[in-house]
């Protein structure tokens, strides 16, 4: 007879619900994508996209009420002019607004995205990709996890599409099950950094430089993601 420790119940729930964002992102990519489908290579983002994108963002942060942030980013070689080449709306207690960054190379708060993880890794590998916990000093300053898919327009990468995830809003959604481990444990990144923890024990953005003897690591079933569960055996 298999038992099913609360610890592997755990990580299948954080499985569950993470690769059901997941899907709901790739589809997010996907109508990005379909703008273009038989647009000109590279992209010309028109006004009118960039109206069809906010829609976009807007819907899926209210079908996603987690969510702090969503929208798109391009990749600069993908688009022939600058303008729409990162369209991001927040959610604030005020509404949906855009968020504006500063895009010009030595500028004070440039926001050099295309060298950002959740960027290169899902340019690169051409799978979702989650980089966090981190602290966003441009948007929020806290602590939030981004997680992507890549757009593909003509099977070539032009950009991601994902959302912004505050890091206290997630550990509402997996304490739950966190705390159902009996001791300390924590769900970690694939830099083996902390994302939550289920008590003092484990702080978000520490990292794990070494596994007790008395835990083990309980992959996390989300493809691409890297993520897993630290807990006793």
């Amino acid at each position: 007879m298999t038992t099913t420790t609360p610890a592997v119940k755990a990580a299948k729930e954080i499985a569950a619900w993470t690769n059901t964002l997941g899907t709901d992102i790739d589809k997010f990519a996907a109508q990005t994508a379909a703008l273009w489908t038989n647009g000109p290579s590279p992209l010309k983002v028109s006004p009118r996209d960039i109206t069809a994108l906010e829609s976009m963002s807007k819907e899926f942060l209210g079908e996603h009420s987690f969510a702090v942030g969503a929208g798109v980013i391009f990749s600069a070689e993908a688009i022939e002019n600058p303008d729409g080449v990162l369209e991001w709306w927040t959610a604030r207690t005020q509404g949906i607004e855009k968020l504006e960054f500063d895009l010009t190379p030595g500028g004070e708060r440039f926001y050099d995205y295309q060298n950002m993880p959740f960027f290169t890794s899902a340019s690169r590998t051409g799978e979702r990709s989650m980089w966090g916990p981190y602290v966003d000093y441009l948007g929020l300053d806290e602590y939030i996890l981004t997680y992507t898919a890549p757009i593909q327009v003509g099977g070539k990468f032009a950009g991601v599409a994902g959302c912004d995830i505050r890091i206290r809003k997630l550990e509402e959604i997996f304490m739950p099950a966190l705390r159902a481990i009996p001791g300390d444990a924590a769900l970690i990144n694939d830099s083996r950094r902390v994302v939550v923890g289920n008590s003092g024990a484990y702080l978000v953005g520490e990292r794990i430089r070494y596994i007790p003897k008395d835990k083990q690591l309980f992959p996390i079933e989300a493809p691409h993601l890297g993520l897993s569960l630290l807990s006793s055996r």
